[in-house]
């Protein structure tokens, strides 16, 4: 019987981090009426992909209106859907953008050390 008996794959070169499973994408909800202003939490997807959103997203820094919801088409122009804010804790949040960043693999502006949010909780409104 043929298997890999257990033993990892090695990464891909650039690669040096294992990935976890991937979900289905979900749709672009950028004209939700939100905008990227600082503090709020939007979905990352590829620029070019209207609907290609998956686990990760970024939080905006600085108010990033360029960002926000300007029309359907192209899908450079859907926007980044944003789906939350900080409501506590921007001064952490400035702590991570001022880490020490450089190029891995096929990747820029990757902090030198791993960066982990080891809590995040859904607040009522």
């Amino acid at each position: 019987m043929g298997g890999t008996g257990g033993k990892k794959k090695p990464p891909k070169k650039g690669d040096d981090k294992p990935k976890k499973p991937e979900r289905a994408p979900v749709r672009n909800e950028a004209n939700n009426g939100l905008s990227n202003l600082r503090g709020t939490i939007a979905a990352a997807r590829k620029p070019g992909e209207k609907d290609s959103a998956r686990s990760q997203f970024f939080i905006n820094t600085v108010d990033n209106r360029q960002l926000d919801y300007r029309g359907d088409a192209p899908p450079a122009m859907t926007g980044f859907c944003v789906f939350g804010r900080v409501v506590e804790g921007m001064d952490v949040v400035d702590k991570i953008k001022a880490v020490k960043t450089g190029r891995k693999g096929f990747h820029d502006d990757v902090p030198k050390d791993d960066v982990v949010i080891e809590k995040a909780s859904i607040a009522s409104t």
